[in-house]
């Protein structure tokens, strides 16, 4: 199933597309600081598919330990993914509250990959984040 979405300017737009309805989906709420102080909750399934169109108005920076990109606009500064290269190929989350607005998401539940060991959270990003594509 498809959605889009967009940042709350409107000048970076998300296409993803999910195996299930993104109504069965539980956003996941990472439980460092950055995260928490945001309120930021993701959505990802490692069988989905995420097309950001951005056209130049994202800006990336790194947070924890600096393996993955978090995006946001440039001019709304809205968080609209974070993602990572792994194995030769970019995979990531989308911010889940792209889609609160739109559809009847799940509570967030708590995940703590803060605990986790670089190598680990690699792994672990591997096998739940989905493929992501920039398009200008």
């Amino acid at each position: 199933m498809d959605y889009s979405s967009t940042c709350s300017c409107g000048k970076v737009a998300i296409n993803i597309s999910l195996p299930k309805n993104i109504e069965e989906y539980e956003p996941r709420a990472c439980d460092c600081d950055f995260c928490t102080a945001r309120n930021l909750s993701y959505l990802s399934d490692a069988n989905g598919q995420l097309k950001v169109y951005h056209s130049n108005e994202l800006e990336a920076f790194k947070q924890g330990s600096e393996q993955a990109s978090f995006w946001q606009c440039s001019s709304c500064h809205d968080l609209v993914a974070v993602t990572c290269e792994i194995d030769h190929q970019t995979k990531g989350a989308i911010n889940a509250r792209m889609f609160e607005q739109q559809y009847n998401l799940r509570p967030a539940v708590c995940v703590s990959p803060k605990t986790l060991a670089p190598e680990e959270k690699l792994k672990r990003w591997n096998t739940v984040w989905l493929k992501v594509e920039f398009c200008d």
